[in-house]
């Protein structure tokens, strides 16, 4: 994500910006994935988002990976052996429009019309070495030319990790893609999985008879759990990691210390300044001290009131895990935790003062 469109969103950010990579700390994929995992205790679901984006990963490199060994495979697209390569790259220029035209959302539906269509004509390939010879100097220019558009085009995309990690882009094969389907819902959607997740039992139908039974494998088959999953989290996960993270800056560990502090700190102070009234302590102004006990309780108090500690919000970070922290990045995300902290902190001076007043002008009294 560029650094401009960040600083020109002046709002929160959306989950599917949050998905895609599109936002900075504490807002970002791995503050989501920390939060799903230790505080809302619905990770599997990210986790299936995840791995079915990197499923589209693999598929969308597999397909580019195709195009090549079309491009090299077919010197002359008009002949009628070539007919399927013909086929495949014209479905590669109408994806290529209407990614510009429709954007992210349809690149699933893309990728799939192209693998189920290399899947059905499959036998129908030409041999890349005999072929290869036949390609004129000007073409594998032209070819070159477009992959390199083709590839800067990918790079700009915002994608999750891929398991291209450790499958070579060169070598990924249909078998890769199938083996990833299947992973995918043994791991999710079976019976007893590992991951077993709580979907409606036709989309759950619907997946595993595409497999198992139609031996599909393209991105297509998950669209509707993906769009489940995701209506999910939105509805559910992410209002509250919004209100975690960009309202405030503190785990439920943390601001539970300091609401002991800050509870432990007031009876402190409330009994120091009761036992300097009645035992009329001289000088009046030694209950001046008051004001250290009475700002450290109202400050873990209003700490853990507000999910928000200021002085570590002017100090530029936010708690990801308790007693452990990250920078606050994102422009607006910044800018509005400063102006609750100023809040707090100025809610803090008033209540420490007009205590510190109220005891230190109440007239003592020897019991």
């Amino acid at each position: 994500m560029s650094s401009i469109s960040t600083r020109r969103r002046q709002r929160l950010p959306t989950l599917f910006e949050v998905l895609n990579r599109r936002t900075l700390t504490p807002v970002d994929l791995f503050a989501f994935y920390v939060f799903m995992r230790d505080q809302h205790r619905s990770v599997d679901y990210l986790d299936f988002w995840l791995d079915i984006a990197q499923h589209m990963s693999l598929c969308r490199h597999y397909v580019r990976q195709l195009r090549r060994s079309v491009l090299v495979a077919t010197p002359d697209l008009e002949k009628e052996s070539s007919k399927h390569s013909s086929q495949v790259l014209e479905a590669f220029k109408l994806q290529q429009h209407s990614e510009i035209a429709n954007g992210p959302e349809q690149e699933s539906k893309r990728v799939s019309m192209i693998l189920r269509s290399e899947s059905s004509a499959s036998g129908s390939k030409v041999v890349a070495k005999r072929n290869s010879a036949l390609m004129s100097p000007e073409r594998l220019k032209r070819n070159s030319e477009i992959e390199n558009v083709e590839e800067r085009h990918d790079d700009d995309e915002p994608t999750v990790d891929s398991p291209l990690a450790q499958v070579n882009s060169s070598t990924v094969t249909r078998a890769h893609i199938r083996e990833s389907a299947y992973r995918i819902m043994v791991t999710y959607l079976v019976a007893g999985a590992e991951c077993e997740l709580v979907l409606p039992l036709p989309i759950i139908r619907g997946i595993t008879t595409a497999i198992e039974v139609d031996g599909r494998d393209d991105p297509e088959v998950f669209d509707e759990a993906k769009d489940y999953v995701f209506q999910a989290m939105e509805r559910e996960a992410f209002p509250a990691f919004l209100s975690n993270k960009a309202l405030g800056n503190l785990v439920p560990a943390g601001a539970l210390l300091r609401l002991i502090i800050g509870l432990f700190s007031l009876f402190a102070a409330f009994w120091v300044a009761f036992i300097l009234i009645f035992l009329d302590w001289k000088p009046k102004s030694t209950r001046l001290w008051l004001i250290l006990p009475f700002s450290i309780g109202i400050y873990g108090c209003l700490s853990y009131q507000y999910d928000l500690d200021p002085l570590i919000v002017f100090a530029g970070y936010s708690e990801l895990n308790f007693m452990k922290f990250m920078r606050i990045e994102e422009p607006y995300v910044k800018s509005l935790l400063i102006r609750r902290a100023t809040w707090v902190m100025s809610l803090v001076i008033v209540l420490v003062i007009g205590l510190c007043v109220l005891f230190g002008l109440v007239p003592g009294k020897r019991l």
